[in-house]
């Protein structure tokens, strides 16, 4: 394993990402402590977590406990619909700021876009204060379709991250493509599956067998590859030491392809314009 930095990717409006790091869901507030003091040990400095996770609190004693500097990392959190509105946004941020005892928040995002509600657009303009005020270093979205996202784009406000389910069972191709046109960088949940099955597929054990690396690393070097900020998640050691582990090595294009072409569509990712919390 090589001990330099993850590479990071600049937002829009002028933050750095680092391209890997890691995800908090579902931990609780003891686990994701734990968790995230290991994983920064591994060399991790991105860490997601949100207000509907429940360990916001555990993930700051993490980077606390840790010892690390507060700017050495970046830590995206998200809130709930019941803050959809310019003044809730405030509040959210005030709320998740406390819990990490932080006084800034890198990236913060709305968690569902809830459009049924229709104050997504609002609660966006406050984040967009919080932004101003610096009280964020960056602002964006999660699990919003492209015609949610053309809501905020038709008033002049564009996210630096839309976070959206990716494996490469489901591929989001033309999320991502929007995404590309739009200047806002894809970040994908969930990324090695939903379930668990999805890393003894043939496709992917034989990979790993050509490149030497688990099934679980090939997967979120693909990801890597489209361009995507990926944030796994484990609880285990020895695991969470293997996901940043994939910085040394490059699938190549028709590797890419034939990961890709497992795609199965989105009939079975919960549906945003329905879902959400």
């Amino acid at each position: 394993m090589t001990d330099a930095p993850v590479p990071t990717v600049q937002l829009r409006h002028g933050a750095s990402i680092p391209v890997l790091g890691f995800g908090t869901w579902p931990l609780d507030d003891a686990e994701a402590a734990d968790a995230v003091d290991t994983a920064i040990g591994a060399g991790y400095r991105l860490f997601d977590t949100a207000e509907n996770y429940r360990n916001e609190a555990g993930v700051g004693e993490g980077i606390r406990r840790s010892g690390i500097d507060r700017s050495d990392v970046f830590i995206t959190t998200k809130f709930n619909r019941e803050w959809h509105s310019y003044d809730g946004a405030q509040r959210a941020f005030e709320n998740s700021a406390s819990l990490l005892d932080v006084d800034y928040i890198d990236l913060l995002l709305i968690h569902w876009p809830n459009p049924g509600q229709d104050r997504f657009v609002d609660a966006f303009k406050g984040l967009a204060a919080l932004l101003e005020d610096k009280r964020v270093r960056a602002i964006g979205t999660s699990n919003f379709k492209p015609a949610h996202l053309q809501r905020l784009l038709d008033e002049g406000l564009v996210p630096d991250v839309n976070q959206i389910q990716i494996d490469p069972r489901h591929t989001r191709d033309d999320s991502r493509e929007f995404h590309t046109q739009h200047g806002i960088v894809t970040e994908s949940w969930s990324p090695l599956g939903k379930g668990g099955d999805l890393l003894a597929e043939q496709t992917l054990t034989s990979l790993a067998d050509k490149y030497g690396k688990t099934p679980g690393q090939i997967v979120l070097r693909w990801h890597l590859q489209l361009g995507a900020v990926v944030i796994p998640k484990s609880a285990r050691p020895e695991r969470i030491r293997q996901n940043i582990d994939v910085f040394d090595f490059e699938l190549d294009p028709d590797d890419m392809e034939s990961i890709s072409a497992m795609d199965t569509g989105v009939a079975d990712i919960q549906d945003s314009d329905t879902f959400g919390h």
